[in-house]
């Protein structure tokens, strides 16, 4: 298990605790890469590897700082890898730093990965939704990324269509060996998605799901904070291209937003736009659902879906500004402590 960490001691406690107490009869090595916290994230890691009287399991390694060239979450992986390696591991399992499992988490993955020969399982985590930004902003995230990447598109071998969530991976090491290892990537910003494809494109079988047994207890108690969540990536996603944008928002303004515009106009285009917007709530439901939310929130998604466009259009502002990617004190492309 390798865990990368820079200034998660809100949260590293809880996810080590659940590391330690993962069902599993087979040899388990925890490996915390420390990525040059200043918040104590190492030491609330290891008081809770104490208290459980499972010191033995959990290593602790102080990151070194960061290489031209390297994203710091890939960085941090890597030195995790390069200690586990002594332990020869068949399966390497990534997960964030405030992700928290349930005991049969690792159990049903090594099952799941057995049993189908898959090269690389991955799970989107089951996010924080507790504020109102959360509800109206969150669920639209893992909807709007599923109609991105559709799971029977990413297990089937005759679609090129590939893609991981970072918060919860399983990968055997002789996968991540075909690929040359986590350095074949060690530039992509969206890395859990670079990953899979080096593995997709390599031979490899992978497979993404949903589950509510891994949730994450990373806090976006604004609607602020959840763009810059998306700004982050989004303009990446888009391989920085101008014509990709445009393309984006018009089909995200075409598909949630008109349907609504069209209401107050003639009654054959308010009849055709109701019913669009019926079609729309219908499409959401499952995901409101999943995180147990009324399908009021779905009537919102117009809303929800200006609220993407306007931060998708940001994080290319930010990139054009050479702020693309910041993180925690990091910007991609730029070395950091």
């Amino acid at each position: 298990m390798i865990v990368p960490a820079r200034n998660e001691a809100e949260t590293v406690a809880s996810t080590i605790k659940s590391l330690l107490h993962q069902d599993y009869s087979g040899p388990v090595r925890i490996f915390l890469i420390d990525d040059h916290s200043s918040d104590g994230t190492a030491e609330n890691a290891r008081q809770v590897a104490a208290r459980a009287k499972r010191d033995e399991r959990l290593t602790i390694i102080a990151a070194t700082p960061l290489p031209v060239g390297w994203t710091g979450k890939l960085w941090a992986l890597s030195e995790g890898i390069a200690a586990a390696k002594e332990f020869a591991p068949d399966y390497y399992w990534f997960t964030d730093a405030d992700v928290i499992h349930e005991p049969d988490v690792l159990q049903n993955s090594l099952a799941r990965a057995e049993t189908a020969g898959f090269d690389l399982i991955s799970l989107m985590v089951k996010l924080r939704s507790r504020s109102f930004a959360e509800h109206l902003l969150i669920p639209a995230f893992v909807f709007f990324f599923f109609k991105l990447y559709p799971p029977e598109w990413i297990a089937s071998p005759r679609k090129r269509t590939a893609a991981a969530a970072g918060g919860c991976i399983l990968i055997r090491s002789a996968a991540l060996a075909r690929i040359g290892g986590i350095a074949t990537i060690r530039d992509q910003l969206i890395d859990d998605c670079a990953l899979a494809r080096a593995v997709k494109r390599s031979g490899g079988k992978i497979w993404l799901g949903v589950t509510e047994q891994s949730k994450s207890e990373r806090a976006y108690e604004s609607s602020g904070q959840v763009g810059r969540m998306i700004a982050r990536t989004a303009f990446t996603q888009l391989r920085h291209s101008l014509l990709l944008l445009g393309g984006a928002v018009l089909a995200m303004l075409i598909t949630y937003v008109a349907p609504v515009a069209l209401l107050g106009t003639t009654k054959v285009a308010a009849v055709l736009g109701l019913a669009a917007w019926g079609l729309m709530v219908v499409a959401y439901l499952p995901t409101l659902r999943l995180y147990r939310l009324s399908w009021v929130w779905a009537l919102l998604l117009p809303i929800t879906a200006l609220f993407y466009v306007g931060a998708t259009i940001g994080s290319a502002l930010q990139y054009w500004r050479g702020r693309g990617g910041a993180w925690k004190g990091r910007v991609h492309g730029l070395v950091g402590s």
